[in-house]
């Protein structure tokens, strides 16, 4: 066995990846292997990463082979791969596109080089009704109708299927990207941008046109989707998060695009109205009136012949839009999120039914390149008060977590932080209503909750942008998409339990380049020794796993 003690990396028989901090090539081996495992542990000196069916089916989709894997992970292992290792990695990369989807003119089938293989699917009970007959040769014909729902039950029998059955054009909708945006800024795609269109679209091949591109907050999603609208000439479905976020798109596209008032329509709880490009959210697709109801506006993905649908914050995905979007494959799907973490677990629904990641890059590229901000994350370890101690001590976990959250010294903290920043431009996010309006009450700030109406949310944030307001109280409603770009410090004093996903959505809302320095601030407020300081260790981790780093305080080490 070869022994390179200088490298920085174990490769483990059970498939997991110990990667040392200290150790000199510890970013650029980070880097290689973020592209094809996932973090699971970052604790101060060794994190854990782990190969996983999916890490290595996306891998292979965006052009990585089992040969460039390997290859990587013998630069930089202290010693020889496991064998079994070796043989997973061949194995599963060499699954993506073993299975095929086509279209001939004689129907849509599932093809294969292995005969094992499509017997195999064959056989089995459960998919034998989404088939039109049985195998001819070494294919099977497929009810087009299936298409979506076929590819789902594929991949959970280990199948990662290659969909190359094409899509529908969709009615013509010219239109393209600005050269000077409506305010008089130039406007030309950044090179990253470029990058992520051209591999999502790929020469317009049956290769390209379903799948995920994967930016930072405040890196140019709209912008990008904007392109690919631009490349297809189509009418456009877009979906997202809620109304404010609607509006944004439809402001953007305004000032970015070509496309006019007329052609662009909102359909939401206030407005019906279905035009050459029409933005909608998820929100509205899943009203029903009870459980037994069936979803009156799902109807609106038939409502026009779109060529080009898109999910925003593809992360969040409810359950109806992934029914309904198994079923309209033959339309184009462009999935963007900050993230490809879902905490229910779907990942292999995003997959299948939206497409492979496409277009990833590491937050901390960026930053170097200035295209967003040097972003400093410091964690508050805040005491427990007295008071407090024997509640904690008898409740069940989930109370305990509450009890630690609304943690009433955080006040105080906050309080030091303002006064720390008293230039700044400052949002102050948590998850408990009581706590978030007994800190705006405090400190006399406006605070945004779910009640707020949109005409006062909207206020708000053109004040926050004007810098006649310099402080807003956040819940939930604004984790996604809200486009604050002068936003330079966050505090964050409670979240949804250990959500990787929103600890990511948080910071980057601080993440928009900035005039000056480039610099920002993330604060997490954290009650020391209690289940809110166990949720933030794995809050954390995907913002490890993209090279940030926590400096850990005590509120009184705070001044400096």
């Amino acid at each position: 066995m070869s022994y390179q003690p200088s490298n920085p990396i174990i490769v483990q028989g059970d498939f997991s990846l110990l990667l040392e901090v200290d150790n000199p090539l510890f970013q650029s081996a980070r880097d290689e292997v973020a592209q094809f495992s996932d973090l699971e542990k970052s604790p101060e000196h060794i994190h854990t990463y782990r190969l996983s069916p999916l890490s290595l089916w996306n891998a292979a989709a965006s052009g990585l082979t089992a040969e460039h894997i390997l290859t990587a992970l013998e630069k930089y292992s202290k010693f020889d791969l496991p064998q079994n290792v070796r043989q997973e990695i061949e194995d599963q990369v060499q699954r993506f596109g073993r299975i095929k989807l086509i279209q001939e003119d004689c129907g849509l089938f599932l093809v294969s080089d292995d005969p094992y293989a499509i017997q195999e699917i064959a056989s089995h009970k459960k998919l034998q009704s989404y088939f039109r007959g049985p195998v001819e040769g070494q294919r099977i014909p497929v009810n087009p109708m299936m298409r979506g729902h076929v590819k789902q039950a594929l991949i959970k029998l280990g199948f990662p299927v290659e969909d190359l059955a094409g899509y529908e054009q969709g009615t013509t909708c010219p239109m393209s990207l600005r050269s000077v945006t409506s305010q008089g800024q130039a406007l030309a795609l950044r090179d990253y941008q470029q990058m992520a269109a051209d591999a999502f679209y790929a020469g317009g091949s049956n290769r390209g046109g379903s799948g995920v591109i994967v930016l930072p907050c405040g890196a140019g999603k709209t912008v990008t989707a904007m392109a690919l609208m631009g490349q297809l000439q189509t009418e456009t479905l877009i979906i997202t998060t809620n109304i404010t976020a609607l509006r944004q798109w439809r402001q953007e596209l305004l000032a970015k695009t070509t496309l006019t008032e007329d052609q662009i329509g909102e359909y939401s709880g206030e407005i019906k109205e279905i035009r050459p490009v029409t933005i909608t959210t998820y929100q509205i697709l899943a009203y029903r009136q009870d459980k037994s109801s069936h979803f009156p506006h799902l109807e609106i993905f038939t409502k026009k012949n779109w060529g080009f649908i898109v999910y925003d914050e593809v992360h969040l995905l409810p359950a109806p839009v992934f029914r309904v979007t198994a079923e309209i494959q033959a339309k184009r799907r462009l999935g963007l999120t900050a993230t490809l973490i879902r905490e229910d677990g779907l990942e292999e629904d995003v997959f299948s039914l939206i497409g492979p990641k496409k277009f990833d890059v590491p937050w901390k590229e960026l930053e170097k390149k200035g295209w967003i901000a040097s972003a400093h994350c410091i964690e508050v370890r805040v005491p427990m008060p007295g008071p407090m101690r024997l509640p904690y001590a008898v409740a069940d976990s989930r109370a305990k977590f509450r009890i630690a959250s609304e943690n009433p010294e955080k006040e105080a903290v906050v309080h030091r932080l303002l006064q720390r920043h008293p230039d700044d431009q400052v949002l102050i996010f948590g998850q408990y209503i009581d706590q978030l309006e007994s800190i705006a009450a405090v400190l006399g700030i406006p605070v945004i909750t779910g009640k707020t109406p949109n005409q006062e949310r909207i206020r708000l944030y053109d004040a926050f942008k004007s810098g006649s307001q310099k402080r807003l109280v956040l819940s939930k409603v604004a984790n996604f998409a809200i486009d604050l770009p002068d936003a330079n410090v966050a505090i964050q004093v409670s979240g949804t339990f250990g959500s990787r996903q929103e600890e990511a959505q948080r910071l980057g809302r601080v993440l928009r380049p900035k005039v000056g320095d480039n610099r920002a601030y993330f604060y997490s407020l954290v009650t020391a020794n209690s289940r809110d300081q166990d949720f933030a260790a794995n809050r954390q981790l995907f913002l490890t796993e993209q090279g940030y780093k926590y400096s850990i305080v005590r509120p009184e080490e705070l001044n400096d």
